[in-house]
């Protein structure tokens, strides 16, 4: 696999008035389940996100689960079965990384179970601190 998203480009490739919106679909035109994709707990995140999002970008439930649908048919999904799960925190707790940064850890092992060449992301200080292996193949769109 080629690529792999991040929801932080996931969102605005969604958004067409966010700042990063150019960029990120750009990426997210150019991927095809062939050479990209996501994790699938990525889903629940742009849901979420989507859902949430302050003033008129605010999306309803309907309109969200529909664009998240766009991302499904787009991207192969990549999902951690109990031990990765287990693997994945072991290794940040290891490392001495706590808080949010366990979302970026479990997205992280799953573009590496898919054997990705590229993580695209726009919160590349979470990506970089779980080491050199991850770091080398996280980019901005």
């Amino acid at each position: 696999m080629r690529w792999f998203f991040d929801s932080s480009v996931l969102v605005p490739a969604l958004l067409p008035d966010h700042v990063h919106h150019a960029r990120s679909f750009t990426a997210f035109a150019a991927a095809s389940r062939k050479n990209a994709g996501c994790a699938a707990h990525s889903l629940a995140e742009v849901y979420s996100t989507l859902t949430r999002f302050p003033g008129k970008q605010r999306l309803s439930a309907e309109s969200a689960a529909l664009l998240v649908q766009e991302v499904e048919h787009r991207l192969t999904l990549v999902w951690l079965d109990g031990d990765e799960y287990l693997a994945a925190i072991n290794r940040i707790a290891g490392m001495g990384i706590v808080g949010g940064a366990v979302y970026d850890a479990l997205i992280a092992a799953c573009a590496a179970k898919a054997k990705a060449d590229m993580v695209y992301t726009w919160n590349i200080a979470h990506f970089i601190l779980l080491g050199n292996e991850v770091a080398r193949k996280v980019r901005t769109p």
